[in-house]
């Protein structure tokens, strides 16, 4: 498989090593200020730049065809717009907050948690998310995603940095060190607490999920998230 890799950070640079090393080529890098190779040679294209040139990126994958699979966070405003362009396109565009395997896992579970935990509404629901301190938004993709996921199945009818409104999930956002990424879950009474966690120990996950997805995603076209590359539902 010939690759894109669209912003090539330091996630990019990995992307490049752990997709080597599964026997693809990267046959094209971007990043603000430099190009290299072809994007029009790539079957498919891994965006992980920053929100102001996410759009950009989509769009360039859009008019060119090639496949994109998009894990950079802070521009879900437009995603409807996206979509619907894509779509326009006849393109194909899998996006995920985060494409660590085991953080979908952790969505499913989140999912399922919030199911059982609904009817007890004694139990106060907040969530604690940390990052290393170069990450640009707060609160984390990862964390807005887990918040949807308990929304979609309580009483709660969306979440605020810091706070903790009526009916609202209270996120707090933690910036520190070289963090990779936790994110906790906890459900709180005054008799008990129930705590979910999970916590990367590398970049490697992240970069692994979508070289997963880029496979899977080869030669298809639609709007497309982990759920369909995992076969969860």
């Amino acid at each position: 498989m010939k690759i894109a890799i669209l912003g090539f950070g330091k996630m990019g640079h990995i992307i490049q090593q752990k997709a080597e090393e599964k026997g693809h080529e990267v046959v094209y890098t971007k990043t603000s200020s430099e190009e290299k190779g072809s994007l029009q040679d790539a079957d498919v294209a891994i965006e992980f730049s920053v929100a102001s040139a996410a759009t950009d990126n989509l769009t360039t994958c859009f008019e060119k065809n090639i496949p994109v699979v998009c894990g950079t966070t802070g521009w879900l405003e437009k995603y409807d717009e996206m979509t619907k362009l894509c779509k326009v396109r006849n393109g194909a565009l899998l996006y995920a907050s985060n494409f660590s395997v085991g953080v979908n896992l952790f969505f499913n579970l989140n999912e399922k948690l919030a199911k059982l935990m609904a009817p007890w509404k004694e139990y106060a629901v907040s969530m604690e998310e940390i990052h290393h301190t170069q990450k640009q938004d707060a609160p984390s993709g990862t964390a807005i995603t887990l918040a949807e996921g308990i929304i979609k199945h309580s009483h709660y009818h969306h979440w605020k940095l810091e706070e903790a409104p009526e009916n609202g999930i209270p996120i707090t956002a933690i910036r520190k060190g070289d963090v990779k990424g936790t994110h906790r879950i906890s459900y709180a009474s005054e008799i008990d607490t129930i705590n979910i966690t999970h916590e990367a120990h590398s970049r490697d996950g992240f970069a692994l999920g979508a070289i997963l997805a880029a496979e899977w995603l080869q030669n298809k076209k639609g709007i497309f998230s982990m759920k369909d590359v995992l076969q969860m539902k």
